[in-house]
């Protein structure tokens, strides 16, 4: 078979030099029983060619299955690929066969193969290299004839440097590589696949299919796509559904074109609280700068806030109003929360009322007084436990309703209950 009866058969559209390098070495290498690795962004198309190293190799007639490793959870890919026996694991009420074992004599597509997790690779390996596996739970091995093409989005280089992927593993599958290019690459091959997406759109629902201007081609084939052939199937059918006119000009499609940076599917436009209308676009990175700097004033205001608080002079000594109305601050005594801000312990913060708030405990009268304001704290002290044990006997010593009976966290209640050996 030439190059263009391979698109045909298999539905690829485009004439640029990689796709067509991409196929051509598919081809060759399809007759062999070699592994084969293909790499590309996510989006190019990379299953189509496993398909076609399948049906022109002579296990055509045998099971081709494709597996997504990354979709499967690490705890059971290897039940998956290689199979369990009864009551190997929870939930393995009947043995079953794995995907090596069913597809034997025919062809595994393992797509996303950098996300395998390392055990299952150390299995795979040895498939590779001997045709032998292990199903999990069974000491007995089993012999498999496949082929295994693989394909993968993420650097293995990179992967097998930060030990995330076995190296040996890497070469074993790297014996022919097919890289597939992304859509930015393939020139006018663009405006070809979004022709073909427009016009099954309109066959598929009855309608005209869409015309682009030379200035909406322009923009089209412009544009980076970083969701490659699908972002552009979307994109096609989105315009096809959406715009009432049949003949789109270049303002129509920039505005169902993502700004660059933006993976948003669409633009997105923020609107004006004070109901004035559209704002300019903004992208992802331009709203994540907004939250910071709206996280940033927030801090410093919480900040000044706490600082007046703790400049006050009433809150450095041991207060008590009355035994119903419970307020203490102790002095020196400071918590902090998660943006490390140290406030004061409070035992109570519930307010007194509007006649009393005004009221202040002036530390200068007692400053001469220091034997009575250690006897008063002694008071305190004592005043404190009790409060504590009748609120502890009324909740049947359940400390967290005795805690909210006493306005305080469970956590101070806990360590108050240590302090006065209760």
């Amino acid at each position: 078979m030439d190059i263009q009866t391979i698109k045909n058969r298999f539905g690829i559209i485009g004439n640029s030099d990689h796709l067509n390098f991409a196929i051509k070495v598919a081809m060759q290498v399809a007759p062999t029983d070699m592994t084969v690795l293909i790499t590309g962004e996510s989006g190019v198309g990379k299953e189509s060619f496993s398909k076609i190293i399948h049906q022109l190799s002579a296990r055509k007639h045998g099971q081709f299955i494709a597996v997504n490793c990354g979709a499967i959870p690490e705890g059971t890919i290897d039940s998956e690929l290689f199979g369990h026996e009864k009551g190997s694991f929870t939930g393995a009420y009947d043995a079953r066969k794995g995907y090596f074992e069913v597809t034997d004599g025919g062809t595994i597509f393992l797509d996303e193969i950098g996300e395998m997790p390392l055990p299952t690779q150390s299995r795979l390996l040895r498939v590779l290299e001997n045709g032998e596996f292990i199903r999990v739970g069974s000491s007995k091995v089993m012999k498999t004839d496949v082929r295994v093409v693989a394909a993968t989005n993420v650097n293995l280089i990179q992967a097998v440097e930060k030990g995330k992927f076995r190296e040996d593993l890497y070469y074993r599958l790297n014996t022919v590589p097919i890289f597939v290019p992304p859509l930015r690459d393939r020139g006018q091959d663009i405006e070809l696949l979004f022709r073909k997406f427009t016009s099954d759109f309109a066959e598929k629902h009855h309608v005209n299919p869409i015309k682009l201007t030379e200035g909406a081609k322009q923009a089209l084939m412009a544009y980076r796509y970083p969701g490659n052939i699908r972002q552009l199937k979307n994109l096609a059918e989105q315009i096809s559904l959406l715009e009432m006119e049949r003949e789109v000009d270049k303002d129509i499609l920039l505005k169902y074109l993502p700004q660059e940076g933006n993976m948003m599917p669409a633009i997105y436009k923020s609107q004006d609280n004070t109901g004035g209308g559209d704002k300019s676009n903004f992208s992802e990175r331009d709203i994540l700068y907004k939250i910071l700097f709206d996280m940033r004033n927030d801090v410093e205001e919480l900040k000044k806030l706490v600082h007046n608080v703790l400049k006050n002079e009433n809150y450095g000594e041991e207060i008590i109003k009355d035994n119903e109305d419970l307020f203490e601050v102790k002095q020196n005594e400071f918590k902090e929360n998660a943006d490390g801000i140290r406030t004061p312990y409070l035992l109570d913060s519930r307010k007194e009322e509007e006649d009393d708030a005004n009221e202040s405990f002036n530390i200068e009268d007692y400053q001469d007084a220091d034997h009575e304001i250690e006897e008063e704290s002694l008071s305190l002290e004592k005043k404190e436990k009790e409060m504590i044990e009748r609120a502890l006997s009324k909740n049947q010593n359940k400390r967290k309703y005795a805690a909210r009976d006493l306005g305080i966290s469970e956590r101070t209640l806990y360590r108050k209950i240590k302090q006065y050996d209760l």
